[in-house]
């Protein structure tokens, strides 16, 4: 077994295929959630999956899974399980009887917890702490007795600790200051964004963990904490980027996932402004994922759920040092003797990626600085266009 660190939290993660979520589907949501947990420095020791046409609402998994699952924690110790579904008030009553001693979290819950750990500005903290609130609300009876058995961990950050003794009215009306601290916050937000004037905005915008704030601080020349992790960005950071004398405003915005709590969604709306308001959009995809086709689709989604669906876009394929070698049927590369595996930028364009819709593609590794200044000069194109049309008269800056 694999050695964790000292006060490293275990968990195991449960899953389920169903009529909507095949197996396939299922393992990819499953390595995400492990990330997930990463992120939240939690170590996975095992997985259960189960076949059922629709979740168990009494369960979610079946009495006989759960107590699968029951008698592995407690053989194991393990600290948590996590589920990678939404659990309703009943089901996570239901479940914590059940296994008893072992803290249950659902995905939401886990989500929510990394947003915690990781909001540094006032801003991000009440988008946070609200939706933790709105989050709790209706599992409140049964968060009493599950939060006096824990103490602290992954899960436990934020409102939840501090309010066992509090009652549901008194959670509503944290709910209320929180939203009116949002309001005012975000008219704040509002007025700076209309204070840039009529400067070309340029917004990036992509799954979580594809670069983008690698890329913001190359473009930008800036330091935008990037690392390796989900959610590094939660906040939205605006730089003046200057390209061969054009200036715009370059924002880096928080990253996309699949089954993102809706109390998020209603939080970070505000968040959601950057890339409303923008005029282009950077779509940042990390190529080298097994599933990028399936993330694209979540942003695109979420995009179109915002709005911001028929904006000027530029299709940013990251990381293609990390590519591995492309289907045969794809495209005929011209083998490298040395490293078979790699191929060259002309190969790449010949793929169907650089042909699947009418926008600009361009292909990069923001970590090798491999083919930016191809980047730079569709970007440049692009806010060129829409900086004629908004200053006729500055064509000397061309």
């Amino acid at each position: 077994m694999i050695e964790t660190k000292k006060d490293q939290e275990t968990c195991v993660l449960v899953g389920l295929v169903t009529k909507s979520q095949r197996k396939e589907h299922l393992e990819e949501y499953l390595d995400e959630l492990e990330f997930l947990a990463k992120t939240a420095d939690a170590h996975c020791l095992a997985r259960f999956t189960q076949s059922l046409e629709h979740p168990d609402n009494k369960t979610f998994v079946g009495k006989g899974k759960l107590e699968e699952i029951r008698e592995f924690c407690h053989d194991r110790k393990i600290d948590m399980v996590i589920f990678d579904d939404e659990l309703s008030p009943t089901q996570l009553r239901n479940i914590e009887r059940e296994i008893k001693d072992v803290k249950v979290l659902d995905r939401s819950n886990l989500i929510l917890d990394i947003f915690a750990s990781r909001a540094r500005t006032a801003h991000a903290k009440t988008q946070v702490e609200l939706a933790q609130y709105q989050y709790l609300l209706p599992r409140l009876t049964n968060m009493w007795t599950h939060l006096q058995k824990q103490k602290g961990g992954i899960g436990m950050k934020g409102p939840g600790e501090k309010e066992i003794e509090t009652d549901r009215r008194i959670i509503r009306d944290k709910i209320s200051a929180l939203k009116k601290d949002l309001a005012q916050i975000d008219k704040q937000k509002a007025t700076q964004r209309g204070n840039r004037g009529a400067m070309v905005r340029v917004a990036l915008v992509g799954y979580t963990n594809v670069g983008k704030s690698t890329l913001m601080n190359i473009l930008a020349k800036s330091k935008v904490m990037a690392e390796n992790k989900l959610f590094a960005t939660l906040d939205t950071t605006v730089r003046k980027v200057v390209l061969q004398n054009l200036p715009f405003l370059l924002s880096d915005t928080v990253g996309f996932i699949r089954k993102l709590p809706h109390q998020l969604i209603e939080s970070f709306k505000s968040t959601l402004d950057e890339t409303r308001e923008s005029d282009i959009l950077v779509h940042v995809v990390d190529v080298s994922h097994p599933n990028f086709e399936d993330q694209m689709a979540t942003v695109s989604d979420t995009l179109n759920d915002i709005g911001s669906g028929t904006k000027p876009t530029i299709v940013v394929f990251n990381k293609i040092d990390a590519l591995e070698f492309p289907n045969p049927d794809d495209v005929e590369p011209n083998f490298d003797e040395d490293n078979p595996t790699i191929f060259n930028l002309e190969d790449l364009k010949r793929t169907w990626m650089a042909k699947h819709s009418d926008l600009e593609v361009v292909f990069i590794s923001a970590q090798e600085r491999t083919n930016l200044e191809e980047l730079r000069d569709v970007l440049y194109e692009k806010v060129k266009v829409i900086h004629q049309e908004r200053y006729p008269y500055n064509n000397f800056l061309y």
